[in-house]
This record gives C-alpha cells, sequence and structure tokens, in this order.
C-alpha cells in the first residue's frame, strides 16, 4: 500500500464477503475467511480480466473484472488466517479511473462511497504531482485545482 493510503485511510467498499477499495495504483479487495483457513485451502486467480477465488471448496469471487489491470501484476496474501487480501495493479495509475464497481455487474459502490472513492484518488494524485510541497489545501481548492488542469488539458488537445 502506497504511503498515502497509509496516512489517509481507504474508502471501503462493503460486500458480503468483505470488503474493496482502490487507490491511483491498485484494486484490493479483503475477504473475510474463517479463522483457521490455510493459503492451500484457497485458490485465487487472475487469467485476463477474470478474477476467481474460491475458499474450501466455496467460490467467493467470480467475474470479469470492472476495469483494465496489468494481468501479470497479481497478488494474494492470506494474514493471520483469517483475511484473503487480493491486490490487482491497474493499467491507468493516473488517479483518473475510479472503479465503480470490483467486477463488471457485481460490487459496486453506491453513489456516497463511489463520491468518496473519486475525491480520495484526486487528493493522492495531487498529492503526487506537487509532491514536496507543504500540503495545506483544502478540498475546494483541489477541486479547483483538477478542473483548471482538465479545462488546461482539453484546451491543448484541441490545438
Amino acid at each position: 500500500m502506497a504511503e498515502f493510503d497509509e496516512r489517509s485511510g481507504v474508502v471501503e467498499c462493503k460486500t458480503p464477503w468483505g470488503c474493496w477499495y482502490q487507490t491511483v495504483d491498485e484494486i484490493v479487495a479483503e475477504v473475510t475467511l474463517e479463522p483457521g483457513t490455510k493459503a492451500k485451502e484457497i485458490k485465487c486467480k487472475l487469467s485476463g480480466k477474470k478474477l476467481t477465488a474460491v475458499v474450501r471448496g466455496k467460490e467467493i469471487v467470480n467475474g470479469t473484472v470492472a476495469g483494465n489491470v496489468v494481468t501479470d501484476d497479481f497478488l494474494w496474501t492470506v494474514e493471520d488466517n483469517k483475511l484473503l487480501r487480493i491486490v490487482i495493479t491497474k493499467s491507468d495509475r493516473t488517479g483518473r479511473d475510479c472503479w465503480q464497481s470490483l467486477l463488471q455487474g457485481q460490487y459496486p459502490a453506491d453513489p456516497q462511497v463511489y463520491d468518496n472513492m473519486e475525491k480520495k484518488l484526486t487528493m493522492e494524485r495531487v498529492q503526487r504531482e506537487t509532491q514536496g510541497v507543504e500540503n495545506t489545501t483544502s478540498w475546494e481548492q483541489i477541486w479547483q485545482w483538477d478542473a483548471a488542469h482538465k479545462n488546461t488539458i482539453a484546451i491543448a488537445n484541441a490545438e
């Protein structure tokens, strides 16, 4: 997890099996396991854009991821024999790719959670772009900066 996330926390989208969240770089799914679950009891795979997770023979996650990913940069771990953490690297790591759901048609973020996810990604992107500058910026200033930045890009692309 990036330094920014360790300081600012994450915006979780709750699911029947745990939660998922995102950063500029990654999508992370956290599956709550029965205590004592061992890694050998889990089959977790990302093949192309298809993500599957089977725990003790029970399918937990199965579907097509909602965005573009780096298929050979996929990791899963079992923590304290009670948590399965799945980490998928996004293809677009600019901070402008906020996923609305983990899988296509499954586990969508409700509108308020999604709005908070977008704000978090914008904060992370601004922090990266202004690294080394003292950060005493308010949310309103960030949204104004982001809007002005988008307009500059749009004008440059139109020319």
